[in-house]
This record gives C-alpha cells, structure tokens and sequence, in this order.
C-alpha cells in the first residue's frame, strides 16, 4: 500500500514539473517574440523620426509582397501566347479529343497542330529550309500568303497551264481563300513559328497541284503526303486516326488507291517546304510536277461520282 502511494506522488511530480516546464518555454518564447516586436517597433519609430521611412516606400514594399506567384513570360513576337508546360500539354489532350470527334471544327484542328509541332520537328525542317538557297530565302524574307500579296486578280489572267491559275482554279472550285489561316501564336521561338506558319499557309498549294478537293478523303491523303514530305506529327495523326470516322466505300478508296500514291509521292518528292511558290506563279504546272517527283492522283470526285452512279444503278436493278 504505502509502495503504491509513493508511485502515485511521484507520478504527480513528474506532471507537475512538465507542465512547469511547458509554461517555462512558452513564456520565453513569448517574451523572445515580444522583444523582437517592440524592437523591431522601436526601429520603425526611429525610422520614422528621422525621416528615413517614407510612404511611397511602404507602397513599393506592399506592391512587391502581392507579386502574383505565377507570372507568365512575355511575348516573343507580336501575337504569341506563352505557355507553361502543362498548359501545353492539356492543350494536346484537349485538341486531341476535340479533333477526333469533332474533326469538322478547324479550331481543334489548329490547336493540335501548334501543340503537337515540338521543337526537334520544326529545327528539322529549320535546317532542311537553311540547307537550301530557296529555303534561306524564304526564312530571310518571311513572306506571307494573303489573297493580296498572291495577287488574286492577276492569277485569274494567268494561262490555264501554270501553276498560278491552277491555284486560283482550285480556290474558286473549294470556295476558299488564303485569308483564312490563322496566325501561330503557341510556338514559342519566333523563327520557328514562321516555319510552321509557312507550311500551314502552303497546304493549299499542295490541293491545288494535286487536284485534291477539300472533302474527308481528299484531306486525309494530302496529310499524309505532307506526313511523308514533311513530317507535321499532326499530319500523321491525322492519317491514322481519320479513317476511323468515315464510311467503309471512303476507306477503301485511301487504301487502295491515294495511301499509296501518298506515300510514294511524299517520299519520292523533293522538299515541299523549300517552294517559294509565290515565285513560281507562272511556271507550267506539269513540268513542276515532274521536277518535283509528285504524280498526280486519280480524280477524287470524278471517282466518288462514279460510285454512286453505280450505287444507285444497283437499287434500281434490285
């Protein structure tokens, strides 16, 4: 009994002297703070007698502690977005998915192709462009294609075999303009986005001297010459994932007939990104075409015209 009484007042102790111990520490913590305030106070109220501390230094001082914790880098050219790397790559995740179901809406198709265009493609076709005097050309004299600077009117009076009025032809037939390409805003190295802005404001172009129309089938195979003569991930993607949405007669068709021609004629060619095209507006269009190493397609219309004559001469036999 008395064994256990002693245990009981020593436990009692020891509680004692912890909580003395804790009132010990917080009472000179606080005393250690309150001091550094009140010198910290007495600094300040000297400060101010001598007048060292002025007000608009408590403005900058206020202004600095708000800074924004995220501030985004300014613009490396006129209309660039800066983006953070995430934003990058939730623009690829989102353009992806919006570009796959809704293939029709351009804005997801314009996303992806700036998101998807990383810095190793375009140095690529950077050097493939500085490796020829064409293509430094182009880079030194950044053109851009509007309906004004390719002149229009004037191509309208063109002969029927040049490449001009073969360009004004297919426009007219399409019901397109040059006008509509956007500007490249989410690459971040300013040479780098001409590159890629000269390429999106070719492709055209690549229409007009194939003849290929702007329907699914038509674009699908000049992607994948672009993917085989240029190497735009987006063009590749596009070849890969589009057939997916189209009708089986569709899909037989780029497989039969223009993934092949694609192919050979986008590996075989000459590089598309060195054409100064607005240069070469009044060249015949075979003969650069031969140079070149581009055949020309079969008639895409002329063969899905052809199809549903068939398709409907088959109903009417049933």
């Amino acid at each position: 009994m008395l064994a256990s009484s002693k245990v009981v007042s020593s436990t009692k102790l020891w509680s004692a002297l912890a909580v003395q111990k804790r009132q010990f520490v917080l009472t000179a913590a606080t005393t250690a703070i309150g001091a550094l305030l009140f010198s910290e106070n007495n600094r300040l109220a000297n400060q101010m007698e001598r007048g060292q501390l002025h007000h608009k230094d408590a403005e900058k001082s206020t202004s600095e502690a708000i800074q924004p914790l995220f501030n985004r880098n300014e613009p490396n050219y006129p209309g660039h977005v800066p983006l953070y790397s995430y934003e990058k790559l939730l623009m690829v995740l989102g353009s992806s998915i919006g570009a796959y179901t809704h293939p029709e809406k351009n804005q997801f198709i314009v996303a992806l192709g700036e998101s998807t265009a990383i810095n190793p493609v375009l140095k690529r076709l950077q050097h493939q462009m500085l490796s020829d005097p064409v293509g430094r050309q182009i880079l030194r004299e950044r053109p851009r294609m509007t309906s004004t600077s390719l002149n229009l009117d004037y191509l309208k009076l063109l002969p029927d075999n040049t490449i001009g009025k073969t360009y004004i032809n297919w426009l007219e037939r399409e019901g397109v303009s040059p006008d509509t390409r956007v500007a490249v805003k989410y690459i971040d190295d300013e040479e780098l986005a001409y590159v890629y802005q000269r390429y999106r404001e070719c492709h055209d172009f690549y229409h007009a001297i194939t003849g290929l129309p702007i329907i699914i089938e038509g674009e699908i195979a000049v992607k994948v010459l672009e993917y085989m003569n240029i190497g735009i991930p987006m063009s590749g993607l596009g070849a890969l994932f589009a057939p997916f949405h189209i009708k089986p007669s569709q899909r037989e068709r780029l497989y039969s007939i223009y993934y092949p021609w694609a192919f050979k004629s986008g590996l075989n060619s000459k590089p598309l990104i060195n054409v100064y095209w607005e240069n070469i507006l009044e060249e015949d269009i075979n003969e650069f075409r031969s140079k070149m190493g581009i055949e020309q397609p079969p008639d895409l219309r002329a063969l899905r015209k052809e199809y549903f004559a068939k398709l409907k001469a088959a109903k009417k036999i049933v």
